[in-house]
């Protein structure tokens, strides 16, 4: 008799999609497949209990297609509440398409993704995101309505990428402002860590308010361009973690506050665009409230960008676009307080006003 041996993994993996920790009570879990033009993408549509469905496309080279699952299953279940703390009208959803943006998408690719997306009937509208442009979005358009973040010149609010980045900057003067008793930026030391398009935005308000600034990401050529545009330092070192810092800002792919590198982390602050940056929220948002370590939630202060494409969607200019951007702080402020008052994490504090919310609007409809 042959006795096969299991992996803990692999078990794991074979278990049921509802029951994956991520899954939450998902609404509806969307596999795309065409052969014809190689798409292979998931929609994932987590709550629409305050409205559709929002939330952008991903284009990534994923090891497997379980993280693809995983990634699209946290990015939209953190969607619904990023809308629903911000006071959108909306519920969370989110796009991964599986392959490398800079050598697999295609606009034959886009086009039929698109049709996917209006196969839901505007349950689902997309946006931009990692491995998208605006002028994919545009393309998009051009099979569906439901899609945002198209171009100024389409009569959409454009690239939500520097709005997204002023939230991020208006919650990180806030943490300041919880952590050090004052929001000016001018001279404390802000790591970057990822600098994409929302990255850069970010340097370049750092950059305004006079804050020292390390950049580091994958790129070493976007990283020298950068570098040389706003004067700023490339980290060259091994260990960013552990390096003497005022505030560190995630701003690339999610999971960066980890079980390895929460014990190394020095920084006083973590305010930053990416989503998803506690591994584990609960047991990673209790040791930084142990440690003292300020966390604005991530799904809080990147909230910029998808209020720049609700604009499209309510008819509202650029002037309500910052208002609502702007108001980021005051939110982060509240939140850090209502924290500190009920002896609960941040993003424990910041998920039961999102939460709340979403029942109260259950309970009337």
């Amino acid at each position: 008799m042959v006795t096969e041996v299991v992996n803990a993994n692999d078990l794991q993996k074979v278990a049921p999609v509802f029951g994956q920790l991520s899954f939450d009570n998902h609404e509806q879990i969307v596999f795309c497949n065409d052969k014809d033009t190689g798409l292979k993408a998931i929609i994932g549509i987590h709550n629409t209990v305050l409205g559709p469905a929002l939330g952008g496309t991903r284009m990534w080279q994923y090891d497997s297609e379980w993280d693809a699952l995983n990634d699209v299953l946290r990015l939209s279940r953190g969607m619904t509440y990023k809308s629903a703390i911000t006071g959108l009208n909306l519920g969370g959803g989110k796009a991964v398409i599986i392959g490398d943006a800079k050598t697999q998408k295609t606009p034959e690719l886009m086009l039929r993704f698109g049709e996917f997306v209006h196969s839901l009937g505007g349950k689902y509208i997309t946006a931009e995101d990692v491995g998208m442009e605006t002028s994919d979005m545009d393309l998009v358009r051009t099979v569906t309505p439901f899609v945002t973040g198209i171009s100024e010149e389409k009569g959409g609010a454009g690239n939500p990428s520097p709005i997204t980045a002023y939230g991020v900057f208006m919650g990180m003067k806030a943490a300041a402002k919880y952590k050090f008793g004052t929001d000016d930026l001018e001279n404390k030391v802000v790591y970057v860590e990822g600098i994409g398009n929302v990255g850069e935005a970010l340097v370049e308000n750092l950059t305004n308010e006079g804050a020292k600034i390390y950049i580091t990401d994958i790129n070493q050529e976007r990283l020298e361009e950068v570098r040389d545009k706003y004067s700023v330092n490339i980290y060259g070192g091994d260990n960013l973690y552990a390096e003497e810092m005022d505030i560190y800002a995630p701003c690339a792919l999610g999971a960066t506050i980890n079980d390895v590198t929460i014990q190394k982390l020095k920084a006083q602050v973590i305010a930053g665009a990416a989503n998803n940056q506690l591994a584990n929220e609960n047991k990673h948002g209790r040791i930084l409230r142990e440690r003292d370590i300020v966390y604005a939630p991530d799904f809080l202060i990147n909230a910029g960008g998808i209020i720049n494409v609700y604009a499209e969607l309510e008819n509202y200019g650029k002037q309500e676009i910052i208002r609502k951007t702007e108001n980021i702080y005051n939110t982060t402020l509240e939140i850090l307080s209502n924290a500190e008052t009920n002896g609960t994490t941040t993003h424990e504090a910041a998920f039961e006003i999102a939460k709340s919310r979403i029942d109260t609007r259950k309970k009337e409809s």
